[in-house]
């Protein structure tokens, strides 16, 4: 039986979890993803544990962080002024932003924290620095 290799189009089934058991993520109530072996679309520790498996094959993996989404970088974590926000816009807690750069890349960012001095904002991935755990499950290499 013919083994998913880098270069493949697969298609699988995948649980995500952090480590507590909660999970973050689950293709079970859509379509399968699809994404090419060794390109951009997934994470790299993903797409590695897909690398050998056969079409009907199951597995969980454990994929560290730095093949997830990286390490947290505090750099990320900046308190903004309040008037860099349209003046009719009122910030929350837990809100997603996203936000143009000066070079015109768009980043997006959470908001932590709002106090009189201004809006606490987090561009980090939400599951940086966390080691993931997938149940993964190949249904077709294309």
């Amino acid at each position: 039986m013919r083994q998913a290799q880098r270069g493949d189009t697969v298609q699988v089934h995948y649980t995500g979890k952090l480590d507590d058991g909660t999970v973050f993520d689950s293709s079970q109530d859509r379509d399968p993803a699809e994404f090419k072996l060794g390109g951009s679309q997934m994470i790299r520790g993903l797409q590695d544990a897909v690398i050998g498996m056969c079409v009907g094959d199951s597995k969980t993996s454990k994929i560290v962080a730095d093949d997830a989404y990286g390490p947290r970088v505090e750099k990320l974590v900046t308190e903004l002024d309040h008037d860099r926000f349209p003046e009719d816009m009122k910030p929350t807690v837990g809100q997603r932003l996203q936000l143009v750069q000066t070079d015109s890349r768009k980043v997006f960012a959470t908001v932590k924290a709002i106090s009189d001095s201004g809006v606490t904002i987090d561009a980090n991935h939400f599951l940086a620095g966390k080691d993931l755990t997938f149940d993964i499950h190949l249904v077709a290499i294309l």
